[in-house]
């Protein structure tokens, strides 16, 4: 292993983006140094989806193999009316999108992900994870960049010829980059509400569920004043609930309290089955959600950011943790990849990534518009995917889920 500075990386925030950059930078010969400031590593949110495009580039980091135990592979994508409970359009997933796209989509508890990333990093001797560490302080030289973190023993300092910035939505290193560099801002409150709940199979919520939707798939909910996604965790022993209103702006974090008049209210007209599925599955743990729309991810002295941290999107698309991965493993092997001096490429990452990211994010809102359509536009919503079988839906994703990253590269 190279010891020279241009090949160490600082990584900040060991969430799924700073796993997953560690792992692919230690699988390109670079010491890495990664710096979380909680002290324990622990799941934020609940459940996630991980279309292809991601677990693709997990099977390649030696992680897939250890999530498998855990996750689900859903037979389909299913949207329902939730008023009617009428199914609208189903997207074949399961053997025919493994067929279609080389790789499982899956539906998993966030801390199963972790756990597995965890455990991949554990085996990597290039990587050090160093946790209780915040970032307070970043210097640049022409020899190297130091990140300063404060720790219960008062702090430590990390050097090398790359900083990563994959510490999230409230990320130290951007803001930290806020104060000397004008394209680098904070978050922002998106308006909406994310509403989750974890229920037991066996529960009362539980059965309730199995009343309207399918174990075996992701089903969503759509309504014009908000939309609901349920699917199985835990090797099928829990569903994930996820609902999406609008709403005021509640404190931040991953975990808040919010007035649960708010989503009972935006069901008005749904069907008594489902309003009962969710009133059965509360207390519901409700947080804000937030966007980070930066003019910049990097900086040519060894900067880069990934994941939340430089374009924290709305889960319309269900492409946070994806876009994150492949941040993470583009990053690896455009920068990572340069023998002598890793910041020359810096521009170019960012130059791949953005178009993608940017259509995602366009994907995201045509979502949220299509799933709390109202009226004519519901009506010619439903015609729509009543004309489309399942195979059209899904060869619409083929540009989303069948990305390869070193193809991308090769362009």
């Amino acid at each position: 292993m190279d010891d020279s500075p241009s090949r160490q990386v600082v990584i900040a925030g060991a969430g799924i983006a700073g796993l997953t950059a560690a792992i692919a930078f230690a699988g390109r010969g670079h010491a890495v140094t990664l710096l979380e400031q909680a002290r324990q590593i622990e799941a934020a949110g609940a459940g996630l989806q991980l279309s292809p495009n991601a677990t693709r580039i997990l099977r390649r980091l030696g992680v897939l193999d250890r999530l498998l135990a855990d996750a689900i592979r859903p037979e389909a994508v299913v949207l329902r009316d939730a008023a009617s409970l009428r199914e609208l359009a189903r997207v074949p997933l399961g053997r025919a999108g493994e067929d279609r796209w080389r790789a499982p989509y899956l539906v998993a508890h966030r801390a199963d992900l972790q756990a597995a990333l965890t455990a991949r990093v554990a085996e990597c001797p290039e990587i050090q994870l160093v946790t209780g560490a915040r970032v307070t302080k970043i210097a640049v030289s022409p020899q190297d960049i130091v990140a300063t973190a404060e720790t219960d023993g008062g702090g430590i300092e990390a050097r090398g010829g790359l900083l990563v910035g994959a510490d999230g939505v409230w990320s130290s290193v951007r803001t930290l980059l806020c104060g000397s560099e004008p394209a680098f801002s904070k978050s922002r409150f998106s308006g909406e509400l994310a509403w989750r709940a974890t229920i037991a199979a066996t529960s009362a919520a539980g059965q309730a569920f199995a009343v309207i939707g399918a174990a075996d798939c992701v089903t969503t909910f759509l309504h014009p004043g908000f939309h609901m996604v349920a699917y199985p965790v835990s090797k099928g022993s829990a569903f994930n609930l996820a609902a999406f209103t609008k709403g005021e702006r509640i404190a931040e974090g991953w975990s808040g309290h919010a007035d649960p008049a708010v989503l009972s209210g935006a069901m008005h007209g749904t069907s008594p089955a489902l309003a009962r599925l969710v009133a059965l599955a509360g207390p519901w743990t409700a947080f804000a959600i937030h966007t980070v729309d930066q003019r910049r991810w990097t900086m040519p002295q060894g900067i880069a950011l990934i994941g939340d941290a430089a374009h924290a999107m709305t889960p319309f698309a269900a492409q946070g943790a994806a876009m994150g991965i492949e941040d993470a493993a583009t990053l690896a092997d455009l920068v990572g990849g340069s023998p002598d001096e890793p910041t020359l490429s810096l521009g170019a990452w960012e130059n791949l990534r953005r178009p993608r990211v940017e259509k995602v994010l366009r994907r995201g809102a045509l979502n949220r518009l299509a799933w709390h359509a109202w009226g004519p536009v519901a009506i010619a919503r439903n015609l729509v995917l009543a004309t489309r079988p399942g195979e059209k839906l899904a060869a619409d994703l083929d540009w989303l889920y069948g990305w390869e990253e070193r193809t991308a590269i090769r362009r």
